[in-house]
């Protein structure tokens, strides 16, 4: 099993290591990388409408559910994202649950192109988020609470409306799609 320690100098006095914090340096950013890649996931492509009404989207795989009363879900993107804009200046977004047989979305949502709704299928949703079309599960948000964490902006959504198909979800793990199995 990789580690990592950092054990500071014993000298005494501020910044000398004698707190656990000061003793303990930050991971390495690679073995950091790497052991979150151990951690299934599944794939959820992120969307949103700008002002102008054109849609918007993005492959994230750090969601979570967050509470259940009242239904809250989160996701993370990163500060350099071209799209996060309009993340934060919209009331509502969309997460899209991607089905095992839609890599091609996955893969599309993230490129860098700007037509990545292009030959897309999709519709909107109650609250007009582009919801697509065939995807495992989907999520209507109203965005509660956006903050800063490292270098990514934090999402907090009120989830509004939800629905979902049966089937078997897209998985990644070990920085690669999977096969989820037999359950």
């Amino acid at each position: 099993m990789s580690s990592k320690s950092a054990p500071g100098p014993d000298n005494g006095g501020p910044g000398s290591g004698n707190t656990e914090a000061e003793r303990l340096a930050p991971v390495d950013p690679l073995l950091y990388r790497q052991t979150c890649a151990r951690f299934a996931t599944g794939i959820t492509v992120v969307t949103v409408v700008d002002e102008r009404g054109h849609p918007h989207g993005m492959t994230v795989n750090s969601f979570s559910s967050v509470s259940l009363d009242p239904p809250l879900i989160l996701v993370s993107i990163d500060l350099r994202n071209a799209i996060l804009g309009h993340f934060l200046t919209s009331r509502y977004f969309a997460i899209n649950i991607l089905a095992e047989h839609q890599q091609h979305l996955s893969r599309r949502f993230s490129s860098t192109s700007e037509n990545r709704f292009l030959d897309v299928e999709w519709h909107r949703g109650e609250t007009g988020v582009p919801l697509l079309d065939g995807v495992l599960a989907h999520l209507e948000c109203a965005v509660a609470q956006t903050f800063e964490a490292g270098d990514h902006t934090v999402l907090l959504g009120e989830v509004l409306y939800a629905g979902y198909r049966d089937g078997r979800p897209l998985v990644y793990f070990g920085s690669s799609y999977q096969n989820l199995g037999e359950i």
